[in-house]
């Protein structure tokens, strides 16, 4: 279950509470609701503030809203249990089921899971000044917002004359203007991938990454250990074919800060359209990289192992884990081999 799908979930909650009479008649229902990882000190897989956002409206107090919600929530497919912390947060726990439906999706939806619906019907126009790292900026700010529906017009630094990506539409296109820290450096001979990840790893209004390490092959540049991750993947799904193993996600796997990583991914893509932060998909990336390569030891049979459905359910999590990988690093628009 996606948080995503959880919103939904939520939503619906707050529907039948307001259509049982649970909730004050009247009470608006909001086009989304919060769905973050639990605070220090919470619990659970997923966490929602949407009892703190609907008090004021509904005309009680947070925790009243959250004890309305909580058996509805607790009652939809997926969930497992629903708890309240603090002033109304509630904190979701998924069913183990939810995680063979998670892997499922990335595994049915390839590279483009994570894309969605959140911006359709918006449209936007990107202008920029037309220096190399707002040139590259622009492209990856278009990509991840058609990803979640919305219309781009083309950017164009020296043309203010509005043109659209195709897709006929009667929204006025709204303009985004970027205008990132110029590079102090070329970065010409890094190569494209290199460069493109000096450009749109760090935040707009910080520095672009000096070419120092780039090229370097170690743990010690995030580019080469994001690509190593994904490489190490598609091996593992070679290695596990030459051994019999097909994968396929049968039992839970104890692997919480991959599948968390996996499970984040389409809040991610969503926030880096919303706030036009490519930034955002490049840590990612790190943090889904780095999960999977403190778990990737475990997927296949050791020494005189035979192989199980365990190991089934680890090769279609590592095949996930590379699918998110080289989606991620698309949008991007950065290559993700698969031997390095």
């Amino acid at each position: 279950m996606t948080p995503a799908d959880l919103s939904l979930t939520v939503l619906h909650a707050v529907r039948r509470a307001v259509g049982e009479g649970a909730l004050r008649a009247g009470t608006r229902v909001p086009e989304r609701v919060g769905i973050e990882r639990p605070r220090p000190g919470g619990s659970g897989d997923w966490a929602t503030n949407a009892a703190l956002q609907l008090a004021r409206e509904a005309g009680m107090a947070p925790l009243g809203v959250a004890q309305v919600l909580r058996p509805r929530i607790a009652e939809a497919e997926g969930i497992e249990h629903v708890e309240i912390t603090g002033p109304g947060f509630l904190n979701i726990t998924l069913a183990d089921r939810s995680r063979h439906a998670l892997v499922r999706e990335v595994l049915d939806k390839r590279e483009r899971y994570g894309h969605g619906d959140a911006l359709r019907g918006r449209a936007y126009r990107l202008v920029h000044p037309g220096d190399v790292r707002a040139t590259v900026l622009a492209e990856a700010v278009r990509a991840l917002l058609l990803a979640q529906g919305a219309h781009v017009h083309d950017e164009r630094h020296d043309d203010p004359r509005p043109r659209h990506d195709g897709h006929p539409h009667a929204t006025r296109p709204e303009t985004v203007t970027l205008r990132p820290l110029p590079a102090a450096h070329d970065v010409a001979a890094l190569g494209p991938d290199a460069a493109r990840w000096a450009l749109l790893r760090p935040a707009a209004h910080d520095r672009a990454l000096a070419p120092d390490g780039l090229l370097v092959q170690s743990e010690a540049n995030p580019l080469f250990t994001v690509r190593y991750a994904h490489s190490r993947a598609r091996a593992l799904l070679r290695n596990g074919a030459q051994l019999g193993i097909t994968p396929a996600y049968e039992e839970d796997v104890a692997a919480p800060r991959l599948l968390a990583a996996l499970g984040d991914h389409p809040a991610v893509l969503e926030a880096a359209a919303r706030h036009r932060a490519p930034d955002r998909v490049a840590r990612h990336m790190e943090a889904t990289a780095d999960a999977f390569l403190g778990f990737q030891h475990t997927v296949l049979p050791l020494g005189d192992e035979k192989p199980s459905a365990a190991h089934r359910s680890r090769l279609a999590l590592a095949e996930a884990a590379g699918t998110v990988l080289a989606g991620g690093l698309a949008l991007l628009g950065i290559s993700a081999p698969d031997y390095l």
